[in-house]
């Protein structure tokens, strides 16, 4: 959920081939998505001032087994912005009007960042969309943040994003190439809009993987407490079944260096989306 300068400078990566690339119109603005591979559906979010370029190696990774559909949020990459806040309601419905617009009635999600709490409010506000949710670096309570984090947040200023190197990237693929700093604006306020879905998330019947990387934005305690709320937590081994949620932390691993991880997130992702757990010593 870190939306700086200093993660999205660090996210931004040599663009991937894509079997179709496409606009469709969702909610007033022209929305840019990627589809590719084949199997079951398994829509694809990214982070803050990301694109799908800058989502890596894990896009193709994932695609050899699923097919897979890549969109671009409001005022990212090629997708135009439209006069509207983005928040992460907002964002799932783009997601489930995208859904919608290219006939696709339910699939499994993977979101990173912005895109994880963006799919959170998917599975809460259209939990008839989401089969399953793979969702990296996410949080449902601004309380949960890092503290460095938290008092970062008053601090930041438009200034402080269009002088780094990726708001001249933005230019290369931006429907409006003059368009970051609305941006940087409409993603500075995005951290300061009102965080608390405990219930929501308590009240979700949909299966969550949570990642988190052990020096993520959110604590761990936080990442845990979202685990307990999705139902886990529980001890194996005592005759009853498993959650259906899971949870994997990555080891040395910052917000940032989640995404970068793809042998190890298609590790967690494709047994959770199939329905593999590890074998213990007892049935």
């Amino acid at each position: 959920m870190f939306r700086t300068a200093l993660i999205a400078g660090a996210l931004l990566m040599s663009g991937t081939a894509f079997a179709e690339a496409e606009t469709v119109e969702v909610n007033g603005m022209k929305m840019y998505y990627e589809v590719s591979g084949e199997g079951e559906p398994l829509v694809v979010l990214h982070g803050a001032y990301m694109n799908i370029p800058s989502m890596g190696a894990i896009i193709p990774k994932l695609a050899e087994t699923h097919k897979v559909y890549a969109i671009e949020f409001q005022g990212h990459g090629r997708t135009t912005d439209i006069d509207r806040p983005i928040t992460y309601p907002n964002l799932a419905d783009d997601v489930a009007a995208f859904m919608d617009a290219v006939k696709l009635e339910k699939a499994d999600v993977f979101g990173y960042s912005m895109g994880a709490a963006a799919g959170l409010q998917l599975a809460i506000r259209h939990p008839d969309k989401v089969n399953k949710l793979a969702a990296a670096s996410v949080g449902y309570d601004a309380e949960g943040w890092q503290p460095e984090f938290k008092a970062f947040i008053p601090q930041m200023t438009v200034e402080m994003f269009v002088g780094m190197p990726f708001a001249e990237d933005y230019r290369k693929l931006a429907a409006n190439p003059d368009g970051f700093p609305d941006l940087v604006k409409k993603l500075i306020q995005l951290e300061k809009e009102p965080m608390a879905w405990e219930a929501d998330v308590k009240a979700l019947k949909t299966p969550v993987l949570v990642i988190a990387g052990d020096a993520d934005v959110a604590t761990l305690e936080h990442t845990v407490a979202l685990f307990r709320l999705l139902g886990g937590g529980a001890m194996g081994d005592m005759g009853k079944p498993l959650s259906p949620s899971r949870l994997a932390i990555l080891p040395a691993t910052s917000h940032t260096a989640v995404i970068n991880q793809t042998e190890l997130l298609e590790a967690f992702i494709e047994p959770f989306l199939k329905g593999e757990t590890p074998k213990g010593m007892f049935p």
